[in-house]
């Protein structure tokens, strides 16, 4: 990936004041855009210049008519040239606007898509593009057009181009809205947030001119020394498919662009977390793929119909997935149900026989590729390198037209549904200036940095810190001026950035004086041998070290600024280790030498191994690769304007010698041994993890209280509903996420321990209390057998509420059974499943306790409801009625769901302290309820039959 230079940072800032200046004098070349040619009719497009509407071109035409309309039209060399990706200018295109050459080359029959087209992305380890169309956007939308222009006017059947491009932080341009990285996002847990993330995403995308962004990636995190963990949401295969599924609805959001999904399948567990070349050999058991890897993919194609995929290039047991009929046809059309189409990582046609040695050359890769179910290559390479053996294929025989025409069908199908056919150009550039990167986008961009941070340690209160107590402040730390994490591939690349220095600086103001200085490099000169040999620091390092010490001497509080960066994690970029690289932790060991308060900021990829700074430093805060706004939100919490809510999507080892350890695992897997430490100890090896998923701070506090499970006893194709109370106890407004865990107890095949279902990050103003209601769908208790089998086992689930994976709060359980079982297990547990009142709730389970001193009072207007197992009918109820004024009149009530009640008896309550019948027609029923007409009562005990 590409460090940030002093000259580079120059070449960016001198390139903005030009694009600038361009702007300025230039502002209304690029407002509309204009087409002549009289292809162009009123309410079509005459894409075949004909003169004839035919089906294809007729909007009104049902997709799958125009789809075959156009199929059936098309020669060889056209459908081919469909199946190709051309890289951009810079890339493998040399042109930024067509020529009168293009008429020569292959793509004078069309091209399935030209990726990364002026995007301002050169290669790694350079800077931005100068080129004059990546900006402004106007301009840059107006370039695109003219290169869409050529496929529509000088093509003989005018298929317009799919114009992808990279989006996983904000859309990959010169300027845009610039996010954290995915796993930052998938730290705010915030399915709202991520949704909106994504149609920003979409919207400048679109208004750019591209039309389809290769987000999100779906990978489930496994191995933290994997450099690739920074794109990842997470962990849990639960959480990855919810987020994920908000992230390509809000791309998607009215076809605007489609969303191509990737890594598919097993990519991010590789031997050893090795990269490069070495991508094979993940170290999965079957059962781990599908319970772990296939889930995202799985639900994001159902629940969210997104329309690409892209096909990765490391095998599984032996097969690699890119001639994999069973994994591109079998599993994700066949059983998944993908409509869109499949694109291939880079090299990994090539790699069938450079790299897997299953194919003999590149005409044998691209046969099995094709018969496999790959759509379209996309590499950096010429497509004729592509196109031409594909040709010969089909000319010998070898691949059938049949073949052909279904993997371009669903090309086309994807180009209908975004709107390439009814509307292929940006016409309104001039609004790509107001959309791209707006205010109210960079707002948004701000609250998912905020949101992402995870406070990981806080010591008696060091945060916030309150700036009137403070007169100088030394900053320091490799990352604390530092923005490169938020300028690399796959994001926006010359946006202005906030570091950590100019967040706090601007927060600050001149009320209290900044001493800053470096501190260290990010590594030292023999990083990363100096992971395994312990080389001697150098007069130059100790001398950063000491600038850093005497800055501390003279300040109240010492705030370190530490972690990774573009140098030690990213793409191609895993770990030997896990902890702070080169002299850092030496750093902070000497700042903590001072006897100051010490803060410190990890901005870093992936899970760092912070032991020392656990324990020894005052407060830690966790900001992954945060943005463009990241300094301005570590600011906020730093200074009490905003309270971190985040919660960790990922296990933090104490060591890299406990890799693997994260979530979920089988139960008892993450146990060690003993626990007595020295000489005469038992213990030989570190026990536990540093932080444990789901793992994180607040500045308040919250209770948990009043679980009701409804439905205790359901069938396997049931859903189980449950509510709880959540209250701010603490003095500060805040976020808390809170995490719902179950185990299947008994099952035919080891499960997991915990498995997520369900999360909700819900904002509580101090003193507040909410309701909080969740659904344990069926297919989240669902396992995979020994059969190779989705199935819901009968027998009892436990269900775990809490602030993390650790720290439960509230605990229950249910029971599932087949319906010839249900009634046995309803005579083995009570007709009642829990008790919810309108008043006076924690004293609602009062009433089915057992126990007569125990009672819940209410008044007139108020009620308690009862919720009842499936199909229950209940026809009488004993009522201890504890006291009553004179003449209370109550009403017994039936629900058979949608909230409406029936009133099935009205009475005046006449005997106290003893059990009163009282019957009533019966009904199927869901809930049961006691509303109070007149007067005030208590009840103590009611038993419903």
């Amino acid at each position: 990936m590409r460090i940030i230079t002093f000259l580079q940072k120059a070449s960016i800032f001198l390139l903005m004041v030009l694009f600038c200046l361009q702007v300025y004098a230039k502002k209304n070349e690029y407002t509309t855009y204009k087409l002549k040619h009289s292809m162009y009719k009123k309410e079509w497009i005459d894409f075949n210049k004909n003169g004839l509407k035919d089906v294809y071109e007729d909007p009104t035409q049902p997709i799958d008519l125009r789809i075959e309309n156009l199929l059936s039209q098309m020669n060889l060399d056209e459908k081919t040239c469909q199946m190709v990706t051309l890289y951009g200018y810079g890339r493998v295109l040399k042109d930024d606007l067509p020529t009168p050459d293009w008429k020569n080359k292959l793509w004078k029959d069309g091209m399935g898509a030209i990726d990364e087209h002026l995007n301002g992305f050169q290669q790694w380890g350079l800077p931005p593009s100068s080129n004059p169309y990546v900006w402004p956007a106007s301009k840059h939308a107006w370039a695109l057009n003219e290169v869409q222009r050529f496929f529509i006017e000088d093509t003989r059947l005018g298929i317009p181009t799919d114009f992808t491009n990279e989006g996983i932080r904000g859309v990959e341009s010169y300027i845009a809205t610039n996010f954290p990285t995915q796993l930052g996002i998938g730290h705010t847990w915030n399915r709202k947030l991520v949704h909106k993330i994504g149609e920003i995403t979409g919207v400048e995308a679109r208004v750019l001119g591209y039309t389809n962004v290769y987000a999100p990636i779906l990978d489930v995190g496994r191995d933290q020394r994997w450099g690739r963990y920074e794109e990842v949401y997470g962990e849990s295969p639960y959480l990855v498919a919810e987020l994920g599924t908000q992230m390509t609805k809000g791309m998607q959001k009215d076809y605007q662009v489609a969303a191509t999904a990737k890594h598919y399948i097993a990519y991010s567990n590789n031997k050893g977390a090795r990269e490069g070349m070495a991508r094979v050999d993940p170290q999965m058991s079957p059962r781990e793929v599908e319970m772990i890897h296939v889930i995202p993919f799985l639900r994001v194609i159902r629940d969210a119909n997104i329309l690409g995929v892209m096909s990765s290039y490391n095998d599984y047991n032996g097969e690699p997935i890119q001639s994999s009929k069973y994994w591109l046809t079998d599993r994700l059309r066949g059983e998944m149900g993908f409509k869109g189409y499949v694109v291939s990582d880079s090299d990994a046609v090539e790699y069938l026989h450079s790299k897997h040695n299953t194919a003999q050359n590149m005409k044998e890769s691209v046969r099995q590729s094709v018969e496999a179910g790959l759509n379209m290559r996309c590499t950096f390479r010429s497509p004729d390198s592509y196109v031409l053996p594909l040709r010969e294929l089909v000319e010998e025989g070898a691949i059938s037209m049949e073949t052909i025409d279904d993997r371009v069908r669903y090309i086309l199908r994807v180009k209908f549904l975004v709107g390439l056919f009814d509307q292929p150009y940006q016409m309104d550039l001039e609004n790509a200036d107001k959309v791209v990167a707006s205010a109210e986008n960079e707002a948004i961009s701000l609250q998912a940095a905020r949101e992402s941070m995870v406070l990981l340690k806080n010591k008696n209160n060091t945060l916030p810190l309150d700036k009137k107590n403070l007169k100088k402040i030394a900053v320091c730390g490799p990352n604390a001026d530092e923005v490169s994490f938020a300028l690399t591939h796959y994001g926006p690349l010359a946006v202005e950035v906030t570091s950590v220095l100019k967040g706090i600086k601007t927060k600050v103001g001149s009320d209290v004086e900044i001493l800053y200085s470096k501190g260290c490099d990010l590594v030292d000169a023999n990083w990363p041998e100096s992971e395994i040999l312990d080389f001697p620091i150098t007069a130059a390092e100790q001398n950063e070290i000491n600038k850093a010490v005497e800055n501390a001497k003279k300040s109240d509080i010492i705030i370190a600024v530490v972690g990774g960066g573009v140098r030690t994690c990213g793409e191609n970029k895993s770990r030997s280790d896990i902890t702070l690289p080169g002299r850092q932790e030496d750093l902070l060991k000497a700042l903590h030498a001072t006897g100051k308060q010490m803060i410190v900021i990890l901005i870093n990829g992936r899970p760092l191994a912070v032991n020392w700074a656990e324990a020894n430093v005052d407060a830690i805060l966790e900001t992954w690769y945060s943005g463009a706004k990241g300094g301005d939100a570590v600011a906020d919490i730093l200074f009490g304007d905003y309270n971190p809510g985040g919660k960790l999507t990922v296990t933090f080892p104490k060591h890299v010698g406990q890799i693997p350890f994260n979530f979920p695992s089988r139960p008892f897997s993450q146990v060690d041994g003993g626990r007595k430490v020295g000489v005469t100890g038992n213990q030989s090896r570190v026990n536990d993890c540093l932080y444990p998923f789901g793992y994180g701070l607040s500045y308040t506090k919250f209770e948990y209280s009043n679980l009701e499970i409804h439905d205790k006893i359901i069938t396997p194709k049931q859903d189980v509903r449950i509510s709880f109370q959540v209250k701010n106890i603490g003095k500060r407004e805040g976020d808390e996420v809170i995490q719902l865990y179950i185990r299947d107890v008994l099952s035919s095949v080891t499960t997991y321990e915990k498995n997520l279902c369900g999360f909700e990050r819900t904002h509580l103003k101090s003193g507040e209390e909410k309701k909080i209601e969740m659904t344990i769908k069926s297919e989240d208790m669902a396992l995979f057998n020994r059969h190779n089998e989705w199935v819901v086992e009968p027998g009892e689930f436990k269900m775990m509420i809490g602030a993390s994976s650790r720290d439960i709060r509230l605990k229950g359980s249910y029971v599932v059974a087949t319906p010839n079982e249900i009634k046995k297990v309803v005579k083995q547990e009570s007709k009642l499943n829990t008790a919810s009142a309108s008043v006076n709730t924690d004293k609602a389970k009062h009433i089915l306790d057992n126990e007569k001193t125990t009672v819940w009072s209410a008044s007139k207007g108020e009620y308690i409801s009862l919720s009842l197992p499936p199909n229950s009918s209940p026809k009488q109820v004993h009522i201890n009625w504890a006291s009553a004024t004179p003449k209370s009149e109550f009403e017994l009530q039936l629900s058979s769901g949608g909230g409406q009640f029936i009133t099935v008896y009205t009475g005046e309550i006449t005997e106290i302290n003893k059990a009163k019948l009282y019957k009533f027609a019966t009904a199927i029923s869901s809930d049961f309820r006691i509303v109070i007409k007149k007067g005030t009562v208590s009840i103590a005990e009611v038993v419903l039959q």
